[in-house]
């Protein structure tokens, strides 16, 4: 579009709650000079459709998510943070709307600005807030994070940050359709809690199940005890081979991390699944289910390992060896098979350890010692 950040004029008016409210208007050039003349020719010859949308380089930049632009518009010309577009939106709005992370943060640490951006408001009357629930269709979500309830989560979390850098006084503003930023939020997320819900379920049903059956093999090995019991005092022969001891550790681990995970997912399954639990409750408990799910497997296959080098050691027939092999295949495969799920959850669980102070330390740890190593 032919015009620069010069030619822009902003109707400015501030209404008595504060808000701010800016209608851009674009300025053809004037007739003097050849150069003039000729922008005004180039000007005259763009189509009526992209007339109508006054788009700054900034918001498509921030729409298409190239940072580096961004970095460098905002560098060159940092006035250009005030720009909006025809529907009243400033690159703050769109940032937002289209799940920018990366600009959003870049634009959040102008202080300046941002006493201003944070009280801008659409001609819808939408706050920054209120662009939360505006999600654009042309989002593409991360390929690990397709289950909906880490996408609801993921919606959750972004509007905890636009609520931190939202003043105070707007997070009751209600827009044109009398909705605050929260009640539009939760009603355009209404169908997402939904399925979110309904895979949360099916996901903690399939888990207990997995988690049931390694507990009833760790429960029926107790009993099958390596090399079996002495006919007539009834105590195991090969108790007192070092890798009895591991056995019998690891066989009561596995049954108890297998009877928490249960617990766990049992929990989920009777939770209310209210908009908030999807944001800190439902995944922390999930990533619990599945933490024990994956140590009692663990506990399992340290149990299996003692047992095949006691039968070995007892010289039992090959026979009973495979058996002992083959009975706990399924029951491995069955809980491995959610591997790919529990690495997406906890790459999500990451922002919210990095919440906790404790936690923040701790990871900071590592860089301050490989920092002072330098420096030695």
């Amino acid at each position: 579009m032919w015009w620069s950040p010069h030619h822009m004029v902003r109707d400015h008016t501030t209404i008595s709650s504060g808000i701010d409210v800016m209608k851009p208007k674009i300025h053809k050039y004037g007739e003097k000079g050849g150069q003039e003349r000729q922008e005004v020719h180039l000007y005259n010859t763009i189509p009526d459709q992209m007339e109508s949308r006054a788009e700054t380089p900034l918001i498509l930049a921030t729409k298409s998510g190239c940072v580096e632009i961004v970095e460098e518009i905002l560098k060159a010309y940092p006035q250009a943070v005030e720009h909006i577009d025809d529907d009243g939106r400033n690159v703050l709005h769109v940032a937002i709307k289209y799940r920018q992370l990366k600009i959003f943060k870049l634009v959040t640490r102008m202080e300046v600005p941002m006493k201003r951006l944070g009280r801008k408001i659409d001609k819808d009357g939408n706050s920054i807030l209120h662009n939360v629930g505006k999600k654009s269709k042309d989002v593409v979500s991360d390929e690990k994070m397709e289950g909906p309830a880490f996408l609801l989560q993921e919606e959750l979390l972004w509007f905890e940050r636009v609520e931190k850098v939202t003043p105070s006084h707007f997070q009751g503003h209600r827009n044109n359709k009398m909705l605050t930023a929260e009640g539009f939020f939760f009603t355009a997320n209404s169908e997402l809690r939904n399925l979110a819900k309904e895979w949360l379920k099916t996901t903690a049903e399939g888990c207990s199940v997995v988690a049931v059956l390694i507990a009833t093999v760790a429960f029926a090995a107790a009993y099958t005890v390596p090399g079996g019991p002495n006919q007539s005092t009834g105590v195991p022969v090969l108790v007192n081979k070092p890798f009895f001891v591991v056995f019998t550790v690891a066989d009561v681990l596995s049954l108890t991390f297998a009877l928490t995970a249960v617990v766990t997912f049992l929990s989920i399954l009777s939770s209310p699944f209210r908009f908030k639990d999807f944001k800190h409750i439902l995944p922390n408990k999930l990533m619990i289910g599945f933490t024990f799910l994956f140590f009692s497997v663990a506990m399992m296959m340290v149990a299996f390992g003692a047992t095949i080098l006691l039968m070995i050691y007892s010289k039992e027939s090959w026979e009973k060896i495979t058996l002992y092999a083959v009975s706990f295949i399924p029951v491995s495969i069955s809980a491995l098979v959610y591997f790919p799920l529990y690495s997406s959850l906890s790459k999500t669980y990451n922002y919210l350890l990095k919440k906790i102070p404790l936690i923040k330390h701790i990871l900071a740890i590592p860089w301050k010692i490989s920092k002072s190593l330098k420096c030695c």
